[in-house]
């Protein structure tokens, strides 16, 4: 089972590469603008070049650099799959006026590793599975633990403060604003945790397991269904008849879906969790369309969350 992606043909990147490099603002597919740095706003001084591989690590840095950062997403659309992502020229260009680079890493992108191992500035980078010390194999989808978030937004603004000393108080400043913004995720969080207890949930996916596991679910995802949908292969059809008859006897308390999600089989879960009432909370892998933000993008599947089981909020 993969991410549903629209995958362009390699003629078509190119013509997206050489569009982009004519117009001297490169940008990879889906990609935000690219921005010239110059001293803006309140920035004491002039801005970081800064690239980040994805969009669910791209708000929180653009929130952390503010004024002070030029910030450049590479994949800013759910249409495009990480996993796969070939990087174009233009996204070569990009790198290689980084000064700082943040990846996800554990192998989610690791095309954007090598870009920035290869630039030409020699940016620093924020490797986020590295920040957090995932090991290998482990469930990329590190955005999805609220510590992780917390660890490798503080990771991000060390490296701003030691990349620009003269801006280390405004980073500092950036940082406890975010933190306050944040303030409603994580008292989120604290109320689902409190009322979870011997709660279950399963899930045609692993994105979501993280947060999960924060506040405080036990998975009952059928352990051959998991294990098929980590290794993007096809569960059997035993795994299915174990995921139907943990629905239908009770067992599962909510059943979590990810909407980008292709393929019949997690449709097939999900309807077999409607007939038989266990309600059913979407999640995205990517920022969701119309989302203002990672905070907002986060709640709005919290509260969903909250209200499948019960728990006012």
């Amino acid at each position: 089972m993969h991410l549903h992606r629209s995958r362009g043909s390699a003629a078509a990147l190119a013509l997206v590469a050489a569009v982009a490099l004519a117009a001297c603002s490169p940008a990879g597919s889906g990609s935000s603008p690219a921005s010239t740095p110059t001293s803006t706003g309140s920035c004491p001084t002039t801005p970081l070049d800064v690239v980040v591989s994805v969009d669910q690590w791209g708000d929180i840095v653009q929130d952390l650099g503010g004024d002070c950062a030029a910030v450049h997403t590479v994949l800013a659309s759910s249409s495009v799959d990480p996993h796969d992502y070939e990087p174009t020229s233009a996204d070569a260009v990009v790198f290689d006026t980084a000064q700082l680079v943040v990846v996800n890493g554990a192998d989610y992108d690791p095309w954007a590793s090598d870009l920035a191992s290869n630039a030409a500035s020699a940016p620093a980078v924020v490797d986020a599975g590295q920040v957090v010390g995932a090991a290998e194999g482990a469930n990329p989808h590190l955005w999805y633990s609220p510590q992780y978030v917390t660890d490798v937004a503080q990771a991000v603004t060390d490296e701003l403060s030691k990349l620009s000393p003269d801006a280390a108080d405004y980073f500092a400043e950036q940082h406890t604003a975010w933190t306050q913004d944040m303030q409603q995720y994580q008292d989120l969080i604290a109320t689902l945790k409190s009322g979870t207890n011997g709660r279950t949930y399963a899930a045609t996916e692993s994105v979501f397991d993280y947060m999960a596991q924060a506040v405080g679910l036990t998975d009952a995802t059928p352990e051959g269904f998991a294990r098929a949908a980590a290794n993007e292969s096809d569960p059997t059809p035993t795994d299915i008849a174990a995921f139907e008859t943990a629905l239908t006897q009770g067992q599962i308390d909510v059943l979590i879906y990810n909407t980008q999600t292709e393929g019949s089989i997690p449709q097939q879960i999900r309807t077999i969790a409607e007939e038989a009432n266990v309600p059913v909370v979407e999640v995205t892998e990517t920022v969701a369309p119309g989302s203002n933000s990672f905070q907002d993008w986060q709640v709005t599947q919290l509260k969903q969350l909250a209200q499948a089981l019960g728990i006012n909020v």
